[in-house]
């Protein structure tokens, strides 16, 4: 009956919002008087999360994993639930576990709570927090249903250190195939990704053309922060869709999120409201983004970014 968590990573590399859900899922299985067992695909180095309680982890490799597949990873998870007779199921906010998510629900005949913030508040019912109307709004689920799956948010719970032992169980699974076949992937590399920073740098057109994106990278590099842009860069292929956030994107719920020249339209907020500080830098003193944003420049981005670049650099090099 052991709480089963589902770790993330690229490149063989755990992905960091997988320390948050062990941290998540530690807690949880105390609530729940049991232990943790988590599963890693495709996993080079695993050992790092005994930092965070687990004490056993399940790795499952094979060659036919290497490319992401909802309906294939939802079942390989179903196979190590069933192995481990788990009824608590931790996943992650990220968009493969989203895509995941419902199909293991439905292969496991489970409740699947997403958005999920907090730990459960009772147990019979089964009652949690999760957030509602695109991050405006709070509700208390409670679910009768045996089997749970729950996807927390990013950045959400925040990370629990405690060293333990750890167990390492290799488990083969029957790969079950599947009818789509991916024949590319678009993957960054040498940069932060959106999904693991904490601080995320991000532009609109107001930056008037690709040629001028230097000055985000630049401010990205000097605050260690991934870039990103709205939806109408990507559309003009000033940017990579990778980098595309909001609510037709990729959600954002980092602590600092800066938009540059983002008028902010609702599918960009709501795409970025779980981000707990909101900095805009806009020209115009009526864009929407400024009632959302924690903090406010109302000035010229060719201007403001290279001096506010200036002074970072300057602070890190007083303050390293």
């Amino acid at each position: 009956m052991s709480v089963l968590t589902y770790i993330e990573s690229s490149n063989g590399k755990i992905k960091k919002s997988g320390f948050e859900l062990a941290s998540y899922s530690c807690e949880l299985a105390k609530l729940l008087n049991t232990s943790v067992v988590a599963l890693t695909i495709n996993t080079d180095d695993v050992n790092e999360l005994s930092n965070y309680g687990i004490t056993k982890i399940i790795k499952v490799n094979n060659e036919s994993l290497n490319k992401f597949n909802a309906s294939t990873f939802a079942d390989v998870i179903s196979k190590a639930c069933n192995h481990l007779n788990s009824n608590h199921i931790v996943l992650s906010s990220s968009l493969d576990s989203r895509y995941l998510a419902p199909l293991l629900a439905a292969d496991i005949n489970a409740c699947y709570v997403n958005n999920v913030i907090g730990l459960p508040s009772d147990l019979a019912p089964f009652t949690i927090k999760r957030t509602a109307f695109t991050n405006k709004a709070f509700s208390d689920s409670s679910i009768n249903s045996e089997k749970i799956v729950i996807g927390l948010s990013n950045n959400s719970f925040g990370l629990i250190e405690n060293s333990v032992e750890i167990e390492i169980e290799d488990l083969k699974i029957e790969i079950q195939a599947s009818g789509l076949t991916v024949n590319s992937s678009e993957k960054v590399s040498g940069q932060i990704s959106i999904a693991d920073a904490d601080i995320v740098v991000s532009a609109g057109r107001g930056m008037k053309g690709p040629e001028n994106w230097n000055l985000i990278e630049d401010l990205a590099d000097t605050l260690g922060a991934a870039t990103a842009c709205s939806k109408p860069v990507s559309d003009m292929g000033w940017r990579p869709h990778s980098e595309h956030v909001g609510q037709t994107g990729k959600p954002v719920a980092t602590n600092l999120y800066i938009a540059i020249g983002i008028s902010g339209a609702i599918q960009h907020l709501a795409g970025i409201n779980s981000s707990k500080i909101k900095v805009v830098i806009n020209n115009d003193p009526e864009a929407p983004f400024f009632k959302a944003a924690d903090y406010g420049v109302v000035g010229d981005a060719f201007d403001v970014v290279p001096r506010l670049n200036e002074k970072l650099k300057e602070f890190k090099a007083q303050n390293s």
